[in-house]
């Protein structure tokens, strides 16, 4: 395993992060794709066993019940001080009011309840799961900052926005002497690159951690176009992201499997060979539901993509429109 800085911190992670969304009670929320307990265990371990010290998860995965399987298993196969722990806040996690969002209220009470569902006093990286438009950002800055402070959380990071949402937000932190947000959790794979227009360029400018969802862009970049899974047909998240461009998706697909038939590797090591080549990346989040799918996450690492073969990737691609946030 590689071990990187995370961003301009002196924190240390693994090039690879394991999302944990696939760990959980897949008869609680809206991912009935999900693993119970007895079957994410051994992949948990798995992966840690494997050097992966980075896992992250979020308080809405499985109606938290990923967040309690994430905790007990970090409690039966590491020592916490060895594992970077991240989680989420933003998503609904009751009805009625002050039941989301990024208000000061929600926030004091969500990193709490995740704080118990993972059995832990504090976390790694907390981040902001959307951007909440319905609260002054100088309200959710402050509050992170307060969490911080109180040490319930070492580190502050934000997921898929606009550019200028996150730049705002790091300007706002600047001028109050708050706590700044030091990681980027965006939607970045070889199917949906328009990250690279604004959010990467910042982001390596400002030495902003980059730990990109989807890198195999929900497994499709890892079979036939044509070749369906139990996920892909229940996956109603899944399926709003890559529909916009299918003629030029499926070049870049068969491209992938191409590159790989010619090095006799698995497709998805030649998917997240290309994420992890990007100088902005600093770990790519590999959800598994397989043994398979931590090995060759690992053994990505190892692979060096040519110039030729990422023309090859690249080439197909055509703009997109903004997909995984509003």
């Amino acid at each position: 395993m590689e071990y990187v800085k995370f961003g301009r911190t002196g924190l240390e992670v693994s090039r690879i992060c394991l999302g944990c969304m696939t760990y959980g009670d897949p008869s609680k929320g809206t991912h009935a794709w999900s693993l119970k307990e007895e079957d994410s265990r051994p992949l948990l371990r798995q992966a840690i066993e494997a050097g992966i010290n980075f896992l992250d998860t979020a308080n809405t995965y499985s109606d938290g019940s990923s967040e309690e399987i994430v905790g007990r298993a970090i409690k039966d196969f590491a020592r916490r001080e060895d594992i970077v722990l991240a989680t989420k806040v933003f998503n609904r996690m009751r009805p009625g009011p002050n039941g989301a969002g990024l208000s000061r209220k929600a926030i004091f009470d969500e990193i709490d309840n995740s704080l118990r569902r993972l059995g832990t006093d504090y976390v790694d990286l907390y981040q902001i799961h959307r951007w909440d438009y319905t609260t002054p950002i100088e309200e959710t800055l402050e509050a992170l900052h307060d969490v911080v402070k109180a040490g319930k959380a070492r580190y502050i990071g934000a997921s898929s926005m606009h550019a200028w949402q996150f730049a705002k937000a790091i300007y706002t932190s600047r001028l109050n002497g708050w706590t700044e947000f030091v990681s980027m959790q965006d939607h970045l794979n070889l199917l949906y690159r328009e990250e690279e227009r604004e959010m990467l360029p910042f982001c390596e400018d400002q030495k902003i951690a980059v730990i990109p969802w989807s890198p195999l862009a929900r497994g499709r970049l890892t079979r036939d176009w044509d070749e369906a899974t139990a996920r892909t047909q229940s996956d109603e998240f899944g399926k709003t992201l890559y529909t916009q461009a299918l003629e030029a998706d499926r070049k870049i697909v068969d491209a992938v499997g191409a590159i790989a038939k010619a090095r006799g590797i698995p497709r998805a090591r030649v998917a997240t060979a290309w994420v992890l080549q990007k100088s902005a990346v600093t770990a790519p989040i590999i959800g598994a539901s397989k043994p398979g799918h931590i090995t060759d996450a690992v053994a990505s690492l190892e692979v060096k993509l040519t110039p030729e073969e990422i023309d090859a990737l690249e080439a197909p691609y055509v703009p997109h429109g903004v997909a995984g946030f509003k």
